[in-house]
């Protein structure tokens, strides 16, 4: 049996498995993709403490993970496809075995949310996106669409003009809630064209993107930006299917409630990162969530 099952390799799983390794916790941390979560697809981070050159998400994480291993932390690459939890037993049941456990803490982390209109599925991988980091290069000299306005928007519109001779911004209000900064630089970037009080309707073509269909939330005035790519940022959904069928309290999101260690409505089950329910999801609350959850893990561990 093992003291500590994490799932998900990202910043508050790695943190956590840090942290429950230096406790001498046996603990196992299983991911089926590559350590990192969504921070491997983000260009440049310049807002973690310590690092005021900034660094790749892919360096940071890296970090993360080696200094974890260093304290023994094993991270194995694992699909985990069912959960079995009451107060008395926790069973991770993975693609390749049963692995009981005194504690859990699940740091599945959220994925990008999808416009659902019509086109969307038909084009993805065909110029709709949602990670410019891995698709921003296959733009080069070409026009794309970003749509949404808060700060993963603005950072990738940006990070876009590195390849696209035009990123049109498109945005359902007629201020960005992005934070102050990017919204200045924003607004500065030559290669970036604001579109206000928009909303996609329709995503154009069938081989790949021809075009995004608008509707002007103001005048009902629909129009046609003719792009070859669509980029989506308009928020995040919790990766929660191992949840859907097991009692826990989700808020109006799916995202799973939790106390202040971060201990959810399960006895000995934590959660941490983005799949919990809070209100900034950023790495550096990912690393705070993570290490709560192992040291709320290592106390439960010991009084039972």
């Amino acid at each position: 049996m093992e003291d500590l099952i994490i799932i998900g390799a990202g910043p508050a799983g790695l943190t956590a498995g840090l942290y429950a390794s230096r406790a001498r916790l046996k603990t196992v941390l299983l991911e089926k993709l590559a350590p990192g979560g969504q921070i491997l697809t983000t260009d440049f981070v310049e807002n973690y403490p310590g690092f005021p050159e900034g660094l790749s998400g892919f360096e940071l994480v890296d970090r993360m993970k080696r200094q974890a291993e260093n304290f023994g932390l094993k991270v194995e690459g694992k699909e985990v496809i069912r959960l079995e939890l009451t107060p008395e037993k926790r069973v991770v049941h993975t693609n390749k075995e049963a692995l009981e456990t005194k504690a859990l803490i699940l740091t599945t982390g959220a994925s990008p949310r999808k416009l659902g209109i019509e086109g969307e599925g038909l084009l993805i991988g065909k110029g709709v996106s949602y990670c410019a980091t891995c698709d921003g290069p296959f733009y080069r000299d070409q026009e794309v669409a970003v749509i949404g306005g808060g700060d993963t928007a603005v950072e990738e519109a940006l990070f876009l003009t590195k390849f696209a001779s035009c990123v049109h911004l498109v945005h359902r209000r007629d201020e960005l809630r992005a934070t102050k900064l990017l919204q200045e630089r924003v607004i500065a970037a030559e290669k970036v064209n604001l579109i206000w009080d928009s909303v996609p309707t329709r995503i154009l073509g069938q081989a790949g993107v021809e075009g995004v269909e608008l509707r002007n939330v103001k005048t009902e005035e629909l129009s046609t930006l003719p792009v070859e790519g669509v980029f989506v940022f308009i928020g995040y959904d919790p990766s929660n299917d191992l949840l859907a069928d097991l009692p826990f309290d989700f808020d109006d999101f799916g995202f799973v409630k939790t106390d202040d260690n971060m201990e959810t409505s399960i006895p000995g089950v934590f959660a941490a990162g983005d799949i919990r329910s809070k209100m900034l999801r950023q790495v550096s609350t990912a690393v705070g969530d993570g290490a709560t959850a192992a040291f709320a893990a290592e106390r439960f561990i010991e009084g039972h």
